[in-house]
């Protein structure tokens, strides 16, 4: 397994104590010249010029920062995925009464980053694919890998990625992610949108997410846009 997943793992008693799901009860503010206090933010209005990749790696509010770190990244929403209930609540994916998972959908500019690089991010750097209906100490199908894809091409897109990922040897179990065909992305309720940099001190954002984020910085220098919030 990777080491920084390792690390984050091997802090359990912490990530216990703080869980996906808590609410802070209030957001950090910031200092003018700091970079953005959030990113909160739904679907871009103007949605012309733009691709949407849908990931679901565990507690989105890592997968949010990590993606939204990317250049060329216009907006990442929090939200659920692969079930069957529409419109479902934060309560109802927790309480596996959906059959969704905690997603991340990404509108990106195809010009800029491509749906390859966005996967190989995914698979290699903001999560750990090889473990099965769990994050670390986040366990239940609501926590699932999975990635939906819209079209043949995407498709092909991340069958040859997790091909080469396992060849790799990267991980020492073999890639479990679930693909399927994309029908529905539901947004998640406004709190959970941008949480990571409006709650830094929060516990499992300080012990478990800001690992995941770390990773992703360090396998992919090259793709960070300018002025991240300090780690």
């Amino acid at each position: 397994m990777n080491k920084i997943f390792s690390a984050a793992g091997g802090l359990g008693l912490l990530a216990l104590a703080a869980s996906c799901s808590q609410q802070p009860a209030e957001a950090k503010t910031t200092s003018a010249g700091d970079p953005p206090a959030s990113t909160a933010g739904f679907a871009p209005k103007n949605l012309t010029g733009l691709a949407q990749a849908t990931f679901a790696g565990g507690c989105f509010w890592a997968q949010e920062e990590a993606f939204e770190e990317i250049k060329g990244v216009k907006q990442v929403v929090s939200g659920y995925a692969g079930g069957t209930v529409a419109h479902p609540s934060y309560e109802q994916v927790a309480g596996q009464e959906t059959g969704h998972t905690e997603t991340v959908n990404i509108y990106y500019d195809p010009k800029v980053v491509s749906y390859q690089q966005l996967a190989t991010i995914f698979f290699t750097a903001s999560h750990d694919p090889t473990q099965l209906n769990r994050q670390g100490n986040d366990t239940g199908p609501e926590y699932r890998s999975a990635v939906f894809y819209r079209t043949p091409e995407e498709k092909k897109i991340i069958d040859e990625t997790i091909t080469k990922v396992n060849a790799s040897k990267q991980y020492d179990d073999k890639i479990v992610t679930q693909v399927v065909p994309f029908k529905q992305f539901w947004d998640a309720e406004g709190y959970h949108q941008g949480y990571y940099r409006l709650h830094p001190d929060n516990p499992y954002i300080a012990t478990v997410s800001e690992h995941k984020v770390a990773h992703v910085r360090q396998l992919f220098p090259q793709d960070l846009k300018a002025d991240l919030p300090n780690l």
